[in-house]
């Protein structure tokens, strides 16, 4: 089924929930995504902010972030950059995959793997330990 059939579709597959993820996140969803969020917070924010999640999910739900991912040492890479403008702008910064598994480890979450994409972002993929 086409994604613009979904709407009039008896069988929505997606809704939009309005709220908090400092306070809670809708409950018992297959898919829970974070896009370009977590690289605005410190890591104890996020590492909120993954809890409230992980606290709605179910064990067979997963976790998707896409974010630019710093590769290691000695890469050339504008995230970077971004890193640095995250930082001095709103106080959050950009994460390597280490960076990434270790928050995701703290809020209960196991790191299953980054995808690249054709873009600077990258898809962390994530599930409940």
């Amino acid at each position: 089924m086409a994604i613009d059939n979904i709407e009039n579709s008896s069988e929505k597959k997606i809704s939009y929930v309005r709220g908090d993820f400092f306070k809670e996140v809708p409950k018992d969803g297959d898919v829970y995504l974070l896009k370009r969020v977590l690289h605005n917070w410190d890591d104890d924010s996020c590492v909120r902010i993954l809890k409230n999640c992980r606290a709605s999910m179910r064990s067979a739900s997963s976790l998707l972030v896409i974010e630019r991912v710093i590769p290691e040492i000695g890469t050339k890479s504008d995230s970077k950059l971004f890193d640095i403008n995250m930082l001095v702008m709103v106080g959050g910064q950009e994460r390597t995959e280490n960076e990434y598994r270790r928050i995701l480890r703290d809020a209960g979450f196991t790191l299953m793997r980054v995808i690249p994409t054709q873009s600077s972002m990258s898809i962390v993929e994530a599930v409940p330990k």
